[in-house]
């Protein structure tokens, strides 16, 4: 029993350990939310205090507000409540010996406090108190702190996504064969152990990957291969745990239940890679500990200089006050104009007009990290269904024929059919079924204005991966396979050319006991897929294209939008597709998938760069790092232009931070003072850093001006594209088909 209680816990302990995660988050995200709502409610009473200088009223409350020890008690009430765990954080990365973001932070909002409570605590000083620094300087780092919990929060939740698909309860066949279904039982998927038998009725989704030990049926594996065609499962082929039975019934033995599964392999694979730390983070912690020793460094040494020796090498000095004053109040002015808040607002500011701009362009980007490895991208690998094709059937011909024998009285030998008479006898039977296919040819023909016609009653009859018959009319019609129109007295069967089906399906339509004619079928090429991958060579950009379709198919989509044979991939798995983009990592590239499918989940959060078409599945879209909300591949080179434009504006930011601390750091440090006997106090310090704050957005608001023009010069691709045809444009390209005729 114990033993059993055991293989139940390993079983669920992958969705356990999920959802404690989960929750783990959402409490983080929770008390965050708390945190930046007080910050930023101190930072409204902080800037009243300020407004109420200009109030002019005598009231007693009014003198309250700007009060110097009340906007100290403010500050001091951030720095332990709101500011309190990121002080910490900062205060013990330093102490540990790695310091990082957290720790410049802490040291310019101590600082700050510091200053100002030396400069309310000792007036005589004359030095000036601004409190009001490190109130601003935790409500913005907590804002953008929040922000990116959210978007972590998000991604890992709509993991959930991935695992909705599959059922939560199975149909257990209990002392039975793989036969009788008299003894069927639900219980939890997650309870199903390795070699159980389950029935899968049509309808259900599969609860466990296993082995079809009875029965015959068709699969729709879209969710989870991508490819819009359903496949034909009989007695031993594998099935997967979330596809849908449509149209049989199944018994099916457990091979690998619960969290075992594929799509649960899929999940880990993902997870595993969302929880990967950026290397653009890692670079950033190393940047801003080397600032802060050096900050420090000089701070202490700015100290030691004009207490030691200062004063006595320059004795204009003394007109600043005593030695220690001197030395205290320069440090302090190093440690300020220093504070991080121009280094902090350079990469946040662009990244947020980079992303309302991609908002409004139809593209999601999810973060500057994102946006840095999207602009350094140099391989791109496609998904074949739903991003480089429309990722579903449709049809693009009807091929007939007509027959003329005088020895056969039948009376449909003689008559020649039309392609809209094949085409609205094969949409009323397939009218009756759910198969995409017969979805498409009910679509084709109310695109071409045909009255629907009904199928006799009781006569309407399907069999699983071979195809549908009914009596229409009088007319036995048969729609399949041609063994399948064969066995349903298809007899007389002149010779028919059929087309190379390269990227095609073919079905072939009966009637009585003649062949009819042919409906061809294409997982339709998007429009814009070859002016998209031909503007991606000539910016000097790989491509690559991996499918889970046969190789026939999948040459031709590369082929006929412009992707090399060698760079094709056909046949692949979910995990073969990781496995190949990590290949591509190795060889130093820095790579971008674009996919649509839960097949592709695992791939795109591999990746540099996860790039999903919004038609796609919410898996594929909520673990990728860019969304395509327009489902045009044309949005892709927006997205790599918006990008660069954005990093650009980043390194602009960047420099400039940087110059204004070469040169303000040496001024604050008292570089002036023997030449000008000028000094810059606490309060000066923060104001220059203010505007170089200033500086820093404004030039990041200039990037929606940048992208305008840019926008304007490039990529002239069409941005939409009919999936479906019009009755006119269906009509116009049948008559541009000749009919097809058999030999006499």
């Amino acid at each position: 029993m114990h033993g059993l209680d055991y293989v139940d816990s390993a079983r669920d302990s992958f969705f356990r350990v999920f959802e404690e995660k989960m929750e783990v988050k959402r409490r983080r995200l929770k008390e965050s939310g708390r945190n930046l709502a007080v910050s930023w409610a101190l930072c409204a009473v902080c800037l009243f205090g300020h407004l109420s200088h200009f109030i002019g009223s005598n009231a007693s409350w009014i003198h309250t507000f700007h009060s110097t020890g009340f906007h100290l008690s403010l500050s001091l009430f951030t720095l332990l409540g709101p500011g309190r765990q990121l002080i910490l954080d900062g205060l013990k990365s330093l102490w540990r010996g790695v310091p990082n973001m957290n720790t410049l932070v802490g040291l310019g909002a101590l600082s700050s406090f510091a200053v100002s409570s030396i400069a309310a605590l000792i007036p005589k000083l004359g030095w000036r108190a601004f409190f009001e620094e490190p109130i601003m300087l935790i409500a913005f780092v907590l804002l953008g702190r929040n922000l990116e919990q959210r978007a972590k929060l998000k991604a890992t939740s709509d993991m959930t996504g991935l695992l909705s698909i599959l059922p939560s309860k199975a149909r257990l066949i209990v002392n039975g064969d793989a036969e009788d279904f008299h003894k069927i039982v639900e219980v939890p998927s997650n309870s199903l152990s390795v070699g159980d038998q389950i029935a899968v009725l049509p309808g259900d989704r599969v609860p466990a990957d296993g082995i079809v030990r009875a029965g015959r049926s068709t699969i729709d594996e879209s969710s989870f291969t991508g490819e819009p065609l359903p496949v034909t499962k009989l007695p031993g082929a594998e099935v997967a745990a979330g596809t849908i039975n449509l149209n049989g019934t199944l018994t099916v033995e457990v091979r690998r239940p619960g969290g075992e599964t594929a799509m649960g392999d899929i999940v880990r694979l993902v997870e595993e890679a969302q929880s990967r730390e950026a290397p653009v983070q890692r670079l950033a912690d190393k940047v801003a500990g080397h600032f802060t020793y050096g900050v420090m460094a000089l701070s202490a040494a700015t100290f030691l200089f004009w207490s030691s020796f200062g004063s006595r090498i320059l004795p204009a000095a003394f007109q600043q006050g005593s030695s220690i004053s001197l030395a205290l109040q320069l440090s302090c002015s190093v440690l300020v104009i220093a504070c991080p808040c121009a280094l902090g607002l350079a990469t946040p500011t662009a990244v947020l007009v980079g992303t309302s701009l991609g908002a409004r362009r139809g593209l999601l980007l999810r973060g500057g990290s994102i946006l840095e490895k999207f602009a350094s991208v140099n391989t791109i690998v496609f998904d074949k269904t739903g991003t480089l094709t429309i990722g579903r059937p449709a049809v693009t011909k009807v091929a007939t024929l007509g027959v003329e024998d005088a020895k056969d009285e039948r009376k449909d030998s003689s008559h020649k059919w039309s392609q809209t008479e094949v085409l609205k006898l094969a949409a009323a039977v397939e009218s009756n079924t759910i198969h995409p296919i017969g979805k498409a040819i009910v679509e084709a023909a109310k695109a071409s204005g045909l009255q629907q016609i009904k199928v006799t009653d009781g006569t309407f009859m399907e069999e699983p991966g071979s195809g549908a018959v009914a009596t229409i009319e009088n007319k036995r019609v048969s729609v399949g396979t041609l063994d399948w129109v064969k066995s349903h007295g298809v007899v007389n069967n002149p010779s028919l050319e059929v087309e190379e089906l390269k990227n095609q399906s073919v079905v072939y339509v009966g009637v009585g006991g003649v062949l009819a004619g042919l409906i061809y079928f294409e997982d339709k090429i998007r429009d814009d897929a070859g002016l998209v991958v031909d503007a991606l060579s000539n910016q000097g950009i790989s491509t690559y294209m991996l499918s889970g379709d046969k190789r026939h198919a999948a040459e031709y989509v590369a082929s006929a939008v412009g992707i090399a044979k060698e760079n094709v991939l056909s046949g692949v798995k979910p995990n073969e597709k990781k496995r190949f983009v990590s290949e591509l990592q190795k060889d130093k590239n820095v790579v971008a998938m674009v996919g649509d499918g839960i097949n592709d989940a695992a791939a795109l959060a591999s990746a540099d760069v996860g790039v999903a078409m919004g038609g796609g599945v919410g898996a594929a879209s909520e673990v990728s790092s860019v969304v395509l909300m327009g489902d045009r591949l044309s949005q892709l080179l927006d997205a790599l232009e918006l990008s660069r434009l954005t990093m650009k504006t980043v390194k602009q930011n960047l420099w400039w931070a940087f110059a204004y601390n070469i040169v303000g750091i040496p001024i604050a440090a008292g570089l002036l003072l023997p030449l000008t006997g000028i000094t810059l106090t606490p309060s000066i310090a923060g104001a220059l850093m203010g505007l170089s704050s200033i500086g820093v957005m404004t030039n990041s608001l200039l990037l929606r001006l940048r992208f305008a023009s840019k926008s304007n010069q490039k990529y002239k691709l069409p941005l939409t594209a009919k999936d479906s045809m019009s009755s006119q444009q269906f009509n116009s390209e049948w008559k541009l088909n000749q009919t097809y005729t058999a030999a006499k």
